[in-house]
């Protein structure tokens, strides 16, 4: 499951942005001119079929039939992860596409018997070229959405820094405070830092994410001290951890790179989030503040979506109303339980029928949504 695998370190100049559907078959997803890769995860292992592509858009299909160890597929470039699809349980499948130049790659599915297995690009070229128009808005939506992260990682820094140094205080009613604020700007943009190793892992990982309790770090092992162990001794060091690893995320996104896709993908996978975490009450399971992560895993979502707005209306531009239209829907459906400024109520409050109404609309915009990134892809 998400975070369970701690993984390399990435290069840079390769970062992409993880990539996750909601667990829905989305057979649309592959776009006229796109190769298409089947996964099927077993146990055994999850080998991709074809094995080799011609370079240029891809769409990979990941399908569990039945697998109970295995519920993700990733493919990586040496030790960066480019896409994947996870917290598919059997039964479940879903997508993500890329423009792919030549080269290796690997699929990786942690807990199989044989987990990694090669995938070969081939030729020269790209694929297919866009009309430049279209490029023309691909490139300013790529350029705009790294300025967009660096941003948002500029002001997570401080917001950290803020929560970080009242938990050293020893001031839980401030840290209770601060918790949420300070993790809206990391949630905006967790798609790049979970494409960059174990940093995602080690700031925001949950309790059943790690096998050694002892080596939990992040926002949650804090959040658990604040709300459920009601004391901050022994906080400090993991408050210190926090800050650095915050500083780490500011550098790898001063040189991190994107495709059209992966701005499609990262939204797609921040509506994964919502949907697997923050509606049912999972994500921040002690502090009961999963409404703030809801907001900005939409928020992040709808930023990287917007930039790519220009392009999709000249491709489809039926399809780029239809989800511009369920995003403001989602957004709607999330207001009333805003008390003010960034304040939600405690999601502990929340009826399982309101949260009915949360999943639907969510559903309702994540099913369009999985065909922006084929149609983006080239």
């Amino acid at each position: 499951m998400r975070r369970s695998v701690l993984r390399a370190t990435t290069v840079l100049a390769l970062a992409g942005l993880a990539v996750a559907g909601c667990g829905k078959s989305d057979n649309k997803a592959a776009d006229a001119g796109a190769t298409t890769v089947t996964i099927e995860l077993t146990d055994d292992g999850c080998a991709p079929s074809p094995a080799s592509v011609p370079a240029g858009a891809v769409t990979f299909k990941v399908v569990n039939v039945s697998a109970s160890k295995v519920t993700e597929a990733e493919l990586m470039r040496e030790d960066t992860i480019m896409g994947e699809k996870e917290n598919l349980t059997p039964g479940l499948s879903g997508s993500f596409s890329l423009k792919l130049s030549a080269g290796g790659y690997t699929v990786y599915c942690p807990n199989a018997k044989t987990e990694k297995t090669d995938f070969t690009v081939t030729g020269s070229g790209g694929g297919a070229t866009q009309d430049p128009a279209v490029q023309a808005a691909l490139d300013q939506a790529t350029s705009g959405y790294k300025q967009y992260v660096i941003g948002e990682v500029d002001k997570l820094v401080p917001a950290a820094k803020k929560f970080t140094d009242a938990v050293r205080a020893g001031n839980m009613d401030q840290a209770k405070q601060l918790f949420a604020p300070a993790r809206y700007y990391y949630e905006e943009v967790e798609p790049v830092a979970e494409s960059f190793g174990d940093l995602d892992p080690q700031i925001d990982a949950r309790a059943d994410d790690v096998d050694d309790p002892a080596q939990w770090t992040g926002f949650h092992r804090i959040e658990k001290a604040l709300w459920e162990d009601k004391s901050l001794a022994g906080m400090a060091p993991i408050a210190d951890k926090l800050d650095a690893d915050v500083a780490k995320l500011k550098e790898q996104v001063a040189t991190a790179t994107y495709q059209p896709a992966q701005l499609a993908n990262g939204a797609t996978e921040l509506l994964n989030e919502v949907a697997s975490s923050k509606i049912t009450g999972e994500e921040d399971r002690y502090s009961h503040t999963d409404l703030s992560d809801f907001k900005a895993n939409i928020a992040g979502g709808k930023a990287a979506y917007d930039l790519l707005v220009p392009a999709l209306q000249k491709i489809d531009p039926t399809l780029a109303s239809t989800v511009t239209q369920r995003f403001a829907d989602v957004q709607d459906a999330l207001a009333p339980y805003q008390q003010g400024g960034d304040v939600f109520v405690d999601y502990s409050t929340v009826g399982e029928d309101q949260r009915r109404v949360l999943t639907q609309k969510v559903d309702a915009l994540a099913e369009p949504l999985s065909q922006v990134a084929a149609k983006v892809a080239g």
